[in-house]
């Protein structure tokens, strides 16, 4: 079983593991604030039951997302299926951005009603559990996403890390609306809810478009593959390097340039040596490299100079640019 074979099978385990716990926690809570709905009124509770209802469907989608993500590189799909998260990601953005409006709607709606709510101490104690279970899940996720970095349990971890105030929300409307008889405190707070829930999608929204449009990794990471690289001392340069991520699995590609002299089978082994060097600090990369005589690049410089150009200038540049702003 190759490396990167390995780490998508550990990888899919993990995640499966973290979306079945979150559609169990989802589950758990849409029955508890389906009741508390319904004993207290509140339209912060109904947010929070939304919340959770699209939590159980986004869970679900997840789970699915995560499963398809993990199935290896087969002939339709080489690169293998981890832009599933994304799309599952996206899902999930969609449903959350819905829920963020419906509550908006009906807080907007009740503010000249002034409904007061009922049996706060049920919304309260359904809270008060949902807070505790939403604890110990973003707990776990934070260790999966640690060891994964998986973009749709990252997703989902946004979600139950906004359920913690949006909970906290709830318990500060109803006191405020039932003891303290301070009308549209609730409609208020479901507001504040809905404009929550609408920053986080945007949020994940992003993440998941930069996936699918396959952003460069972060500027570190690239820099350190770089030095790895040109640690070689049978390389002249590096340039036209691209990376990207499917899911759990990162791609990279690059030309380097040797020695013109060098026969093919010198410059393989050179390439070799490259390869299982890169392997050690990013385990699990699928790398492709092409070898250039040395000083070719000067000449795809005069047809594109951005692409003859070493990739340790472009990057140099970027972060020359990140500290002057």
């Amino acid at each position: 079983m190759s490396s990167l074979t390995g780490d998508l099978r550990s990888h899919g385990q993990f995640t499966r593991r973290a979306a079945t716990a979150s559609l169990s926690v989802a589950f758990t809570l849409l029955l508890l604030k389906a009741v508390a709905e319904w004993r207290t009124g509140s339209v912060a509770m109904l947010g929070s039951l939304a919340d959770s209802t699209l939590d159980l469907v986004a869970s679900l989608v997840t789970l699915l997302g995560v499963r398809w993500a993990a199935m290896p590189a087969d002939h339709e799909h080489r690169f293998g299926h981890g832009k599933a998260e994304a799309l599952a990601a996206l899902f999930q953005v969609t449903l959350i951005t819905m829920a963020a409006v419906a509550i908006a709607w009906e807080s907007i709606r009740r503010f000249g009603a002034g409904q007061a709510t009922e049996a706060p101490a049920t919304g309260i104690g359904v809270s008060v559990i949902a807070i505790v279970l939403s604890l110990a899940l973003v707990s776990y996720q934070k260790r999966i996403i640690a060891r994964t970095g998986s973009l749709a349990i990252s997703t989902d971890h946004l979600h139950y890390q906004s359920d913690l105030f949006l909970n906290l929300s709830v318990i500060t409307a109803l006191i405020l609306d039932h003891y303290f008889a301070i009308r549209g405190a609730d409609q208020l707070f479901g507001l504040g809810i809905a404009l929550w829930l609408a920053r986080g999608a945007w949020a994940s929204a992003m993440d998941a478009v930069d996936h699918l449009m396959d952003k460069e990794w972060p500027l570190a990471d690239r820099q350190h593959f770089l030095e790895v690289a040109m640690r070689n001392p049978q390389l002249h340069g590096i340039h036209d390097m691209r990376t990207r991520m499917s899911g759990a699995s990162r791609f990279v590609q690059f030309h380097a340039s040797v020695d013109p002299e060098m026969t093919v089978r010198q410059a393989h082994e050179v390439m070799d040596e490259v390869e299982e060097a890169l392997g050690k600090d990013f385990p699990g990369v699928d790398i492709l490299i092409h070898p250039d005589p040395h000083g070719y690049e000067a000449f795809r410089e005069q047809e594109n100079p951005l692409r003859g150009a070493e990739a340790q200038e472009i990057l140099q540049q970027e972060m020359d640019g990140r500290a002057g702003d």
